[in-house]
């Protein structure tokens, strides 16, 4: 699709210490709302504190869209060129292509604002940190609904999840994913590798399973899951797999958000409720709901004694090798 002519002059902002010039602010990004690329620029600004603390330090995969979604989405791993000198990288190493790539690392709230001026609409950070890319510091558990699953079975899932959490004595942060599923986080200390994290994923996905057969599938190939049900995606715990970050906005006609919430929240919220335009608002009134992750640490000791005992009963990795093969950088 050919692209609208945008003439608007380009604007600088002041962001932090640094100085960001924004070219074609008025360019349309979200043709269902007419929002521009200066619209999700200061959509970022507004949860400035969140975003930043969502991504800090952390390898960072970009996908923009040059053309706004109107055009063709690009998934960008390494930094474009041009960048500022104190946009900070990460050198990641990828032992299947025997390559590097310097991805994203925010350190401040500047870093974001220049990737969205490079046309950058969604953040998918890795679950480490670069003080040690191979040590998540991160457990993500991914409530994927499959095409027939509807919201009322993601809430049940998440209760249920909440109780096992509970159990362990850990703490879950949720968030809707800006698609139709939800997120929850956990903070945990930087002492695994990206296999062992998987596998105490998997275990807690099983035991959600045992406990919700109904509602539930931890099925590893795709064409073994009943649409109706909810997949809980373990694998986004492998190396080099992302989600979108804690308020990033998604590749969506409407600009939907990937939104923390409290869970007490989760039996009145829909996903498409936090839109760009809707959650300046909340994050206002509210702040950042996952200010506290980092205070909240969960070693996943008896997740890896649930994994241990699964194998054991002849219940072993479904995905095996093809579960951490790596993308090209």
């Amino acid at each position: 699709m050919a692209r609208s002519r945008d003439t608007s002059e380009p604007v600088e902002l002041t962001v932090g210490e640094r100085t960001v010039r924004v070219t074609h602010p008025e360019r349309v990004y979200f043709p269902a709302t007419g929002a521009t690329k200066l619209d999700l620029v200061e959509y970022y600004l507004s949860v400035g504190d969140g975003i930043v603390n969502a991504l800090r330090e952390r390898p960072c995969m970009m996908h923009r869209f040059p053309e706004g979604l109107a055009g063709d989405k690009v998934h960008q791993k390494r930094l474009p060129r041009g960048a500022p000198p104190w946009v900070q990288t990460v050198t990641l190493f990828f032992p299947r292509f025997k390559r590097t790539a310097d991805e994203l690392c925010v350190t401040e709230l500047a870093s974001v604002i220049w990737a969205v001026q490079m046309s950058t609409v969604e953040f998918h950070p890795w679950n480490s940190r670069r003080a040690d890319t191979e040590k998540p510091d991160e457990w993500r558990i991914d409530l994927d609904p499959m095409p027939d699953c509807d919201f009322a079975r993601v809430r049940r899932v998440a209760h249920v999840a909440h109780e096992v959490l509970d159990e362990l004595g850990a703490v879950g942060w949720p968030k809707t994913s800006g698609g139709k599923g939800l997120h929850i986080y956990v903070r945990i200390p930087p002492q695994w590798g990206f296999a062992d994290v998987r596998r105490a994923a998997l275990a807690f996905a099983r035991e959600v399973e045992r406990r919700a057969p109904q509602d539930v599938t931890t099925a590893w190939w795709r064409k073994d899951r009943d649409p109706a049900m909810l997949f809980v995606d373990y694998n986004q715990n492998a190396r080099d797999h992302t989600i979108a970050s804690a308020y990033s906005v998604r590749g969506t006609p409407r600009g939907t958000v990937s939104t923390p919430i409290r869970w007490t929240e989760i039996d009145d919220v829909l996903p498409d409720d936090f839109t760009i335009a809707t959650v300046p608002a909340r994050y206002a009134e509210l702040g950042d709901l996952h200010a506290g992750i980092d205070q909240a640490v969960f070693p996943i000791d008896q997740l890896l004694q649930w994994a241990d005992r699964d194998e054991r009963d002849g219940r072993p990795d479904p995905g095996g090798a093809d579960a951490v093969d790596l993308d090209a950088p």
